[in-house]
């Protein structure tokens, strides 16, 4: 397995360790920011669901997909799968702005991450998800 660019196979560990791997592999300021958004996702939606889907991007699901946390050499962007129709009161969203469905979050290394307001945004999601789901 590419551990920068394969998600694991049948026989791998689970996606949770998955994470852990591919955030020690980063080792800089990626990693740690992947980490925190992590923890962020865990306190806001404790029984939310890691994957690994798209070539080793991490996914966190709730009846559907949360987000994604895919790394770049500049930035760690959050693409939230509904975030088009997501209230977003504190501006967090800064990128994908164009599209109907998707809106993300990139953080560049040295930015602050607003954690409630990222956490009240994430549960803005499960709710959403939620709804989608019973509709």
């Amino acid at each position: 397995m590419d551990k920068k660019t394969s998600a694991p196979d049948a026989g791998a560990a689970s996606p949770g360790a998955f994470i852990d791997a591919r955030i020690a592999e980063l080792g800089d300021w990626r990693g740690a920011v992947l980490s925190r958004v992590r923890a962020l996702v865990r306190q806001a939606v404790p029984d939310a669901v890691e994957e690994v889907k798209w070539r080793g991007t991490p996914v966190w699901s709730h009846n559907g997909i949360l987000c994604t946390g895919e790394t770049y050499k500049a930035v760690v962007k959050l693409t939230f799968a509904r975030g088009a129709a997501l209230p977003d009161p504190k501006r967090l969203f800064n990128a994908s702005l164009e599209g109907n469905t998707r809106r993300a979050i990139d953080i560049r290394e040295g930015e602050k991450i607003n954690a409630e307001a990222l956490k009240t945004l994430i549960r803005a999601a499960v709710t959403l998800n939620r709804s989608k789901a019973r509709g």
